[in-house]
Formats: structure tokens, sequence, C-alpha cells
């Protein structure tokens, strides 16, 4: 398995990293994605990604969360980190638009969001979006692009197959599910079938969103495999199918 979304370097893990990053091998891990948050994260990152670099791999990009009335500087620390560091980064995220908790920079987001996205194609790199209260506004974004131009991946994907039928119009995309999907209100993922398995990566979103029996607990990539379970149920695969077939989703996306 390979967790495509997890924010290990957090220090919520300052403790216990080296065991952390065992548990999650013990459990079948062999892999997990990095994405980055804000230029204040950078090091951070770097850092883990150092000290565990057969496990680890990192995506560059800026959270919409983190975009402000400062966002010119994030984008210089970004367009600056890509500028020195671009081959060190397997796509860009973690990017894209949140209008949950504040609707202030909703235009500064969009800009950001769309500067990134251009980084992307200019590279050949995929892009890990985030989209939260903002599917609209998302798509209006790529829509500016051609779809030729553009890949990756709508993480924490909890949308209906509808909307996964837009998205699929936009681009070569595939869809993040972690935690959420084992929770008993979550509604979307009785629908998510009609997916096809070969367009699902596993992630964790970790330290956050963890999967049941965990809720309310630090998440962490050994977790998983609860994710994988779940899609086997969805599916009516079996453990090892979900297993294959998302890794192999992972390799035809990101190329590794």
């Amino acid at each position: 398995m390979i967790d495509t979304h997890t924010h290990i370097y957090d220090e919520a893990f300052a403790d216990d990293a080296a065991a952390m990053v065992q548990r999650a091998l013990d459990a079948g891990v062999t892999h997990a994605f990095l994405p980055n948050v804000d230029a204040s994260t950078i090091a951070s990152m770097r850092n883990f990604a150092a000290a565990y670099p057969s496990f680890c791999s990192m995506m560059m990009g800026i959270h919409p969360t983190s975009v402000n009335a400062n966002y010119k500087a994030e984008l210089a620390a970004f367009d600056s980190e890509i500028a020195r560091h671009a081959n060190d980064y397997i796509g860009i995220g973690e990017i894209g638009l949140d209008l949950y908790w504040d609707k202030t920079f909703l235009p500064q987001q969009q800009e950001v969001f769309e500067h990134q996205i251009e980084v992307a194609i200019q590279l050949q790199k995929p892009i890990c979006i985030h989209c939260r209260d903002a599917f609209n506004e998302v798509v209006a974004s790529l829509k500016k692009f051609k779809p030729s131009q553009l890949r990756g991946v709508f993480h924490c994907f909890t949308g209906t197959p509808q909307m996964a039928q837009q998205i699929a119009k936009l681009g070569d995309f595939y869809y993040g599910i972690g935690g959420p999907s084992t929770y008993k209100n979550a509604k979307f993922i009785d629908d998510i079938a009609q997916i096809p398995l070969s367009r699902i990566l596993l992630e964790t979103d970790a330290p956050y969103l963890p999967p049941v029996p965990f809720r309310g607990k630090r998440n962490e990539p050994a977790y998983v495999a609860y994710v994988a379970q779940k899609l086997a149920q969805v599916y009516d695969v079996s453990f090892a199918d979900v297993d294959k077939q998302t890794t192999q989703n992972v390799k035809t996306l990101f190329f590794v």
C-alpha cells in the first residue's frame, strides 16, 4: 500500500517518528507522499524526507487556507523552492480552494491555485487538489486549462459519482479516499463503486481524519489499511486486489 497524502512531518509525530514509520511498514505501507502546506513547513518536510528517503516522497505546494493578505510572500517562497529543487518533488500539492473556514481571500486563493497549476504543467507534474466547499470554483479554475495538460488527484474525495464525471472531463484525475470513508455518516462511500477502482488512491491525511476505530485520535500511515479494508467491502474484491490496484494507480499517475 502507498499512503498518497500524509503530513507525518508535522510536530504531532515529533516524539515517535521512527516508531510510526515502522508501524506503517509492518502494516504493509511501503511508501508515503508528503504534501507541503506553506513556506513554514518546507524545512520540516524536507528534513523528514531526508531522514526516511526510502519511505517518503515530497510534493511542493501552498495549501489554500495558508493564502491570506501575505499570499505574495507565499508565492515567492513556492517559486524559489521550485526553481532550486524541482526534481526533488513528485507533484505539486497540496493546492486548491477552501471556502469552509473563510471566503475573504477567494480571489487570492484562485490566483495562487492557478499559478501552481501553471507551474505543474510546465514541469509536467501531477497536482494534488484540496477542494472544500468550493467544487464549482475549483472546476471553474481547472476549465481555464486544457484537459490534456492536467493530471492529478482530488485529495479527500467525498463527492458524488456525478461530480467525478465532471472531474473526468477536466483532465486525467484520480480520487483520494481516506478515513472519512469509514464513518457511519459517510453517504458518499455507498456510491463510490460507480467510480472504477482503477481511479482510486489510498490516503490518510495524517495526523488528521483517522478512520474508525481511531476517531478522536491521531491518524498515521499504518491506518490506511482500514481504508483499504473498507474499499474491499465496497468494491466486493479482496484486500489484496485493492492493494494491488491502488498501488498500480499511484505508479501510473506519479511514474514511481
